[in-house]
């Protein structure tokens, strides 16, 4: 057994868990790894998970760039989460045709719905270029070095492969912190399209008060079909003309189940954690992010939802902006929640005490890694972050006026013709189906006037001297004069930025002094910023380099990552949690609608799962109608719709949540609370059988 192994063997042991934790690239998957996998239950060779036309990775989606998927049948279907799919399948529903409310069957290809700005990729490859990027001096540049460099190497390699494929393209990223840079070959291809989701009842069965819990029974998946060029079944931007994409190789469904200590892996896109983090930047993010986050937050939803709940065409428009919003709400609180209960701060205190006393026994790492200065740093930055934190979150992408107002100054297309510059002007195409007239003032006036009691005076915008010298602190009053003489909410107006009247639009100088603001904010941070970075590198590279003889994985940073444990449960307030939940469960939930909203479902659906006999979609080993259940794998934002592959690479399920209890994993990972919450394979067919009769789809996946 090579010293690695030993290692990794010794440490488990030592620890009494399993190998749970971690996000493993798989090109180079350590082999101590691998080993610990079989040793776990994997049944298929090394070479399945990477390489060759069958590998497991090659039915793994990023998508869209902010969830994973996976294919699931020869004409290119993908499995995702229904959280993934919302803005999809809202941007389809109407009032008369509430596809949210009621789901949605394609009964033919003809009938599938295109998806604007949506997209599917597949990793073809990845290498590690970091000798390349140390050679040419990444190292010795500030972070706009840094990028333009990154830029100019993923052009230089994109060029290089769309040689081979022409729909290839190469993005480069900074793993362990920036000590190591690895190159990743995808293809993207850009026409998906809608083919089933189950009613938000079942999609988002238990909403905010099930979310980031256990027990789960949530449907949490939606169904979608790559089409492609019908010449070269590669991408092609949407067309009439397109057919369904042909895979080389799709994820075979399986009717088997698990049972309590059976190998799982988890393949997918994790988007952040932070687990090299130092116990300063834990802090920060404690106490300047997340709990400014979730105040806003809270202040924000509960407006959101009281006129959602009053007009069900209001509900529609903000449905997906309220599921967003409230997500990080709730996890920004269970992250504060578990880093205080389990000590996180003070465990990585003692961990840079142990780091610091290697430094002093070898002189490693001496003149790069300081821990004072790495807090005075931090210290010096804290307020900018914190007034930094409340600022985004109170005026950036929040509502639609301050939306527009800053657009109009920064990104939005002139139109007119560009040899007569006084004729050229802006204009916003409508986008009234998105947002609200009364929601968008409320929420307006209330972040106004929560950010001015919760910032220091000097990180308050001059518009909030009008707001006190002409509007005597009235904030609906400004609001309101905003809305009536601004044109920026105005259906059709043209803006001729050319003209007096733009620079003295109301509309325009509260975006020119929202954007000066975030300037002074952003100009502060950046004087301590790269330096925390560099900081922050130095500390990875020291845990690298005392730790050298054990396998470690970088951060997740939305590159496909492995993770892999065993199906159970957890101590859940001091008794077993159970590793699934049951038909049962739901029903008992689905009875107390009358208490909670968030609880109903529709009669069919509960006439369904309260099913004396499950057929085929009964378990073997319980004997029940499994729903979701729990596994230790590694789950972060990003990983929703992940597959959860068995022993021999077979789906067993989709990835869609982690539990409240360890909601700190993003920077630590608690053996013995995190756990990934994913919907059972066999309810997502059941209700694609039963409840939507989708035969043709069923029969595609082989499995009618």
């Amino acid at each position: 057994m090579k010293k690695s192994t030993i290692l990794l063997a010794g440490l488990l042991a030592f620890s009494g868990a399993k190998a749970d934790e971690g996000m493993w690239t798989l090109y180079n998957l350590p082999q101590a790894v691998y080993e610990q996998m079989q040793a776990e239950g994997f049944k298929l060779p090394y070479n399945d998970l990477y390489y060759g036309a069958d590998a497991v990775k090659n039915t793994v989606v990023n998508f869209s760039g902010y969830c994973s998927g996976v294919v699931v049948s020869p004409e290119g279907l993908v499995f995702t989460n229904h959280h993934c799919g919302f803005e999809a399948i809202r941007s389809h529903s109407t009032v008369e045709h509430d596809y949210m409310l009621n789901g949605f069957l394609a009964k033919s290809y003809e009938e599938e719905l295109p998806n604007k700005d949506m997209f599917v990729s597949f990793m073809i490859e990845q290498k590690d270029i970091t000798p390349r990027m140390k050679q040419l001096g990444i190292d010795a540049m500030n972070f706009a070095g840094q990028a333009r460099l990154i830029d100019s190497i993923q052009t230089v390699l994109t060029d290089s492969v769309k040689r081979i494929n022409k729909s290839y393209h190469v993005e480069v990223d900074a793993f362990y912190e920036g000590n190591s840079y690895y190159a990743t070959t995808y293809q993207q291809f850009n026409d998906l399209r809608l083919v089933f989701t189950v009613p938000k009842s079942m999609g988002k069965f238990g909403g905010e008060t099930d979310n980031w819990m256990w027990p789960r029974q949530t449907c949490d998946y939606s169904v979608f079909r790559i089409y492609a060029d019908p010449k070269t079944n590669g991408p092609a931007d949407y067309s009439e003309n397109n057919v369904p994409y042909k895979p080389k190789h799709w994820a075979p469904i399986s009717m088997e189940g698990y049972k309590e200590g059976d190998f799982a892996m988890t393949m997918g896109y994790p988007g952040t954690t932070h687990r090299y983090l130092s116990s300063y930047g834990i802090r920060q993010m404690r106490d300047a992010e997340n709990a400014p986050r979730a105040q806003v937050r809270g202040v924000k939803q509960a407006i959101m939802v009281r006129h959602m709940r009053a007009d069900e065409a209001v509900r529609i428009k903000y449905d997906s902006k309220y599921a967003q919003s409230s997500n990080y709400w709730k996890n920004a609180l269970g992250m504060n929640k578990c880093i205080d209960s389990i000590g996180i701060i003070g465990q990585k205190r003692d961990y840079e005490r142990k780091i610091a006393d290697w430094m002093a026994e070898t002189g490693l790492m001496k003149g790069q890694l300081d821990f004072d200065r790495m807090k005075q740093l931090y210290d010096k930055q804290f307020e900018t972050v914190k007034a930094m934190t409340y600022f985004r979150e109170s005026f950036i992408r929040n509502n639609e006026f301050c939306t527009r107002a800053v657009r109009v100054l920064t990104g939005l297309e002139p139109q007119g013709p560009s040899d007569k510059p006084n004729k050229m002007y802006f204009q916003f195409a409508d986008n009234s189906e998105e947002w609200d007239d009364a929601l968008d003032k409320e929420v307006f006036i209330a972040m106004l006037k929560n950010y001015k009691e919760q910032v220091n005076p000097a990180y308050l915008p001059d518009f909030y001297k009008v707001i006190a010298n002409k509007f005597n602190n009235n904030y609906e009053a400004y609001v309101n004069y905003l809305y009536s003489k601004s044109d920026l909410m105005k259906k059709d107006a043209k803006m001729y930025f050319n003209k007096k009247k733009f620079k003295n639009d109301p509309g325009v100088q509260l975006g020119m002094q929202l954007l000066s603001m975030y300037e002074t904010l952003r100009e502060a941070w950046a004087q301590t910023n790269e330096m925390v970075a560099e900081q922050e590198k130095h500390l990875c590279a020291a845990k690298l380099r005392m730790e050298e003889d054990m396998p470690h994985y970088s951060d997740a940073n939305f590159t496909m990552r492995l993770s892999y444990g065993q199906v159970g449960g957890f101590e859940l307030a001091g008794a077993p949690s159970g590793y699934y939940t049951t038909a049962e469960s739901i029903v008992e939930k689905m009875d107390k609608a009358s208490e909670n909203v968030e609880y109903y479902a529709e009669p069919v659906m509960r006439e369904l799962l309260s099913a004396k006999d499950f057929g085929p979609y009964t378990d073997k080993t319980t004997g029940k109608m499994q729903l979701c259940f729990l596994t230790n794998n590694d789950i972060t934002g990003g990983n929703s719709g992940s597959p959860m592959f068995g022993d021999k690479g077979q789906l067993i399920g989709l990835a869609f949540d982690g539990n409240w209890d360890s909601l700190s994993s993003d920077i630590n990972f608690d053996k013995r609370l995190a756990r990934c919450i994913g919907v059972d394979i066999r309810y997502v067919i059941f209700l694609m059988d039963k409840w939507g009769h989708a035969d043709r789809l069923l029969k595609e996946m082989n499995l009618k």
